[in-house]
């Protein structure tokens, strides 16, 4: 039963590495925050931009999408239940990540009031469309 629980391999050779084993204690500590638990693709389709954020396990009501200004921020989050941690329930290890995540775009060249967003199995897909831009009238000038 204990074997599922993950482990590092040796590599067989034990040399004193202070740097690498710090960055290493880094990537451990902060593996959880930030980025690592909210993947995005952003793909040019011409007239817009799609961007495609990975959130399983979320519920619709739980993320929210703000624009303010040329900033747009998604945020999400997942709540732990309390009786899924108590002791009668029977889990020997938890990994899955409960709390809050955040993520900010610059949106500037972007046509705000045009955004949509959908979410389906787990990814939230926005619609980012494109400014038109003005193309300046011809014309001629005078010489004086």
């Amino acid at each position: 039963m204990f074997e599922m629980i993950p482990f590092t391999r040796s590599r067989g050779v034990d040399l004193y590495r202070p740097f690498r084993d710090l960055e290493e204690l880094e990537r451990s500590l902060f593996a959880n925050a930030g980025t690592s638990a909210f993947r995005t693709d952003i793909r040019d389709a011409g007239d817009a931009y799609v961007l495609e954020s990975d959130l399983p396990g979320m519920k619709k009501e739980d993320i929210h999408i703000d624009i303010d200004g040329d900033r747009l921020s998604i945020s999400a989050q997942r709540n732990a239940s309390k009786e899924e941690r108590d002791e009668n329930s029977g889990y020997i290890r938890c990994e899955r990540s409960f709390g809050s995540f955040s993520r900010s775009f610059d949106i500037s060249g972007i046509r705000a009031e045009g955004i949509t967003a959908a979410y389906e199995d787990g990814v939230l897909k926005l619609t980012l469309p494109k400014q038109t831009q003005a193309v300046p009238a011809a014309r001629r000038l005078e010489i004086q």
